[in-house]
């Protein structure tokens, strides 16, 4: 087998049948666009995987508390020579109940296994499309080939910087 430049191919299915310049266009544009898709789902992938791991270090919402600020500890005042705790919160009473946990902890749960269905499904769909991908390269038409790794340069360009806003 080698690679040839022709513009008539049959990508994947019988009804994906090119034949003519106009019709290679079309069909390495889509298949440069399902390229790009692909590498966005991988970074898809990757946010859901961070948002999981942020839920599961952060099950109760936490956002107000600021490191190196402690909500529990007493504040002492000094007055005329006497130290006396001023009004804060016990530990105590800032703990959760045995019923907040039991909530918070189904929450997390069924949050876990929804993080989980949704990285599943993305999963299935990113291998599938790698797959479909994958055919449309082992057609050997140079045009489709090139459209394939041009898709995956701009998806790559494209996605992952994105990463770094997450």
């Amino acid at each position: 087998m080698h690679f040839e430049g022709s513009t008539s191919v049959t990508l994947l299915f019988d009804f994906w049948d090119v034949h003519g310049p106009a019709g290679m266009v079309l069909s390495v544009f889509v298949v440069l666009l399902l390229t790009v898709f692909y590498e966005l789902l991988k970074v898809w992938k990757i946010t859901l995987e961070k948002q999981k791991q942020s839920h599961i270090a952060h099950p109760s919402n936490l956002d107000s508390f600021t490191p190196g600020h402690s909500c529990l500890a007493p504040v002492m005042s000094c007055q005329d020579g006497n130290s006396a705790l001023v009004s804060s919160p016990s530990e105590i009473s800032l703990a959760p109940s045995e019923n907040t946990l039991d909530i918070a902890g189904s929450t997390s749960t069924a949050k876990s296994w929804l993080y989980h269905s949704l990285q599943t499904a993305v999963h299935m769909l990113q291998v599938t499309l790698g797959y479909m991908l994958m055919l449309c390269v082992m057609s050997y038409n140079i045009w489709i080939f090139l459209g394939v790794i041009i898709g995956s340069v701009l998806g790559y360009f494209l996605a992952f910087p994105l990463l770094k806003h997450i």
